[in-house]
This record gives C-alpha cells, sequence and structure tokens, in this order.
C-alpha cells in the first residue's frame, strides 16, 4: 500500500478557449489535511470535479487511492465522498433519515447503526427525528458531514466546507477535519478563508492562474517570504501575506517575459 492518496500529473483543462488547468501537478500523502488555495476562477473546484470522476482534463493523469481517475472511475467513486460549498441534505426529511437515505444508496446493512453511529459522532442525536429543514447552518453542514463519511470512505473532498457559516460553527467544522485526519481520513480542502487552511492544513498548495506556484507546509512557505523586519519584535508572516507574495511574485515574472 502507497503512503500516497491522491497524485495528479500535468492535469490541463479548457472551457472553449479559455484554459483553466495549465499543467496542474501534486501529491497527497494518506492521512494528511492538504490544502488548495486560490483565488475564484485559479482552478480550485474544477481540480477536484476531476478527481472527483465529475469531470474529464483535456490531458494529464491522476489517481485517487491507488486507482485512476480516467481508467477506474467507479473504484474511484467507491473509495471517496465530496461535501460541496452547499450542503446535500435533504431539508424535508429528518437528519436520521437522510444518512439512511446514503446508506441505501451506497448499497450498505444496518442502515441504523450507521445513522445511530454518525448522529453521536456529530452531536445530532437530539435533533435526529426533526427536519433537516429546522437545522442551523452549522447543524446542516455537521449532517452533510456525517453523511459524507457514510461507507468510511478514505478520501473526502471539501469545497469550500464553511461558506456561508458563521464563527462558532466554522470551528465546529474544524475540529471535524481535525477528526477526520486523526482517524486516517485523507481531507483534501478548498477554501476562500485563508486562516482556515493556517489552522488545518498539513500541507498546503497554491493554485494561481492554473497553476501550482507553491507546494510545501506551512513552516516551509513561510520562509519563502522575504525575511521580516526587526524593530521591536519580528513580525511573523501570516498565510494571508504569504498567498499575496506568491501570486503576485508569479504575476510580475509573467510580466518580465
Amino acid at each position: 500500500m502507497t503512503d500516497t492518496a491522491i497524485t495528479t500529473r500535468n492535469l490541463r483543462k479548457s472551457f472553449r478557449r479559455i484554459e483553466v488547468l495549465k499543467g496542474v501537478s501534486f501529491d497527497v500523502r494518506r492521512g494528511e489535511i492538504f490544502a488548495l488555495l486560490g483565488s475564484n476562477g485559479a482552478g480550485k473546484t474544477t481540480t477536484i470535479k476531476i478527481l472527483a470522476t465529475l469531470l474529464r482534463p483535456d490531458s494529464g493523469t491522476s489517481s485517487v487511492s491507488g486507482f485512476d481517475v480516467a481508467k477506474s472511475p467507479e473504484k474511484v467513486r467507491q473509495s471517496i465522498s465530496l461535501t460541496g460549498q452547499f450542503t446535500a441534505v435533504d431539508e424535508m426529511l429528518t437528519g436520521r433519515e437522510n444518512l439512511h437515505m446514503i446508506a441505501r444508496l451506497r448499497h450498505l446493512d444496518d442502515h441504523g447503526g450507521i445513522a445511530e453511529r454518525l448522529l453521536e459522532r456529530f452531536g445530532l442525536t437530539d435533533a435526529a427525528d426533526r427536519c433537516a429543514g429546522t437545522y442551523s447552518g452549522g447543524m446542516k453542514r455537521r449532517l452533510d458531514l456525517a453523511m459524507s463519511l457514510v461507507g468510511k470512505p478514505s478520501v473526502v473532498f471539501l469545497d469550500e466546507p464553511t461558506t456561508g457559516l458563521d464563527p462558532e460553527a466554522r470551528l465546529q467544522v474544524w475540529e471535524m477535519v481535525r477528526d477526520l485526519a486523526k482517524g486516517g481520513t485523507t481531507v483534501f480542502l478548498t477554501t476562500q478563508h485563508l486562516e482556515e487552511a493556517e489552522a488545518l492544513a498539513d500541507r498546503i498548495a497554491i493554485l494561481h492562474e492554473g497553476r501550482i506556484v507553491a507546494d510545501a507546509t506551512l513552516t516551509a512557505l513561510k520562509k519563502l517570504f522575504p525575511p521580516a523586519k526587526v524593530e521591536y519584535v519580528e513580525k511573523r508572516p501570516t498565510l494571508e501575506e504569504i498567498f499575496l507574495h506568491m501570486t503576485r511574485k508569479e504575476a510580475s515574472r509573467k510580466e518580465i517575459q
């Protein structure tokens, strides 16, 4: 069994005349939280859709859980789960019924046991028999994450999972993401909140105009930032400052060329 959960090599994708991915390559190790950062339109969601078998690249290769995404899409789908910016919760069903539905769709036995364990894990037992439409935004997101774990996928894709959540709900989701990784699940995260990646990610890649311009741990990324000016206190760069520095540096390099 390889230690690599996700591999991409030279992924390219265009929509009509617009080239969105321009040769994207990276690896994600098993059990780590990997954050892919980028501005709107950088290609983050396109990358996730390719890895989740929802979109075909124009060229390049990728594998997830040891399966080639193009050659074995069914096996990839069996090993992953995808949670997008908007929850997949059916608001007409109760929390328990939502989990039962996903278990049936995955052709799993013991629907009741699966639902009970996940309701308890995500703190939704007391609300299990209420219609999900009455849940708060944070509760819906927790239920959505619980639904994504039905069948114990080895890789979970979270595409901006805290969009629209209040600070308290966001912190709850952060804790759940950490718990997933502690349990051995590989988490592939995209987010617009840079402090989210800073708090959660074992490794961070920055996608800018269709290319990976940085891929390292937060500690290593900070070393790429210009040395801090020492006055009274040495100021450590934030991930937001690193992100802006790397994307502007890439833009300047292209202007010189």
